[in-house]
């Protein structure tokens, strides 16, 4: 049955991708050259009302605290996190996207995987390596949290609370998202035209 739910929830979140436009390397490019924020506005719009919804499910004792996960911070993934957005903004695709964009059919998605799972199996061949180096050395005790969650056995880096904080943050992606133009460079007519 878990297998059977995975499958329909992906299945229901790669169609929600493709119907934003996320599957299309061309939006996502404007995305990033800030031509044209509908994407963004809308990345920004999911998290932030997930946010809201899981922290107030914690909350209100619907969601079980103990089902998050939290890595840990260390060097090696602000260096990773760089990698991954250079390789976004290069291709136009994210690991969710790419699988995604294969999906319905774009065959540079393909190149754009093999490329993802080349990656991988370099970085699992070298590991001892990037271990050995102190790149994966935890930071600021390695799993912490912004906040405080209750019931969870990661440490809070300010007293307040995780639930509270997560609704906050999720709020002002939610005002974010609606106080962001739909463009912030090429506002001619040409840029319209573009699209």
């Amino acid at each position: 049955m878990e297998i059977l739910l995975a499958i329909v929830v992906g299945a229901a979140f790669g169609a929600t991708l493709d119907r934003i436009g996320a599957t299309s390397p061309n939006w996502i490019i404007r995305m990033l050259s800030l031509r044209n924020l509908h994407l963004m506005k809308t990345i920004l719009l999911a998290i932030g009302t997930g946010s809201i919804l899981m922290f107030a499910g914690q909350m209100a004792g619907i969601v079980d605290v103990m089902h998050m996960s939290v890595k840990s911070a260390y060097v090696g993934v602000f260096i990773g996190g760089l990698l991954l957005g250079g390789g976004w903004a290069a291709s136009g695709y994210c690991p969710g996207t790419g699988v995604c964009a294969a999906a319905s059919g774009r065959k540079d998605a393909w190149v754009f995987i093999a490329g993802g799972l080349l990656g991988a199996a370099a970085y699992m061949m070298t590991y001892p390596s990037w271990k050995s180096s102190g790149l994966l050395d935890g930071l600021a005790g390695g799993k912490v949290t912004l906040g405080t969650v209750p019931g969870a056995k990661y440490d809070g880096l300010m007293a307040m609370s995780g639930d509270v904080l997560g609704i906050v943050l999720g709020g002002v992606f939610v005002l974010v998202a609606f106080l962001l133009p739909e463009r912030l460079v090429g506002n001619g007519p040409e840029a319209v035209a573009a699209e």
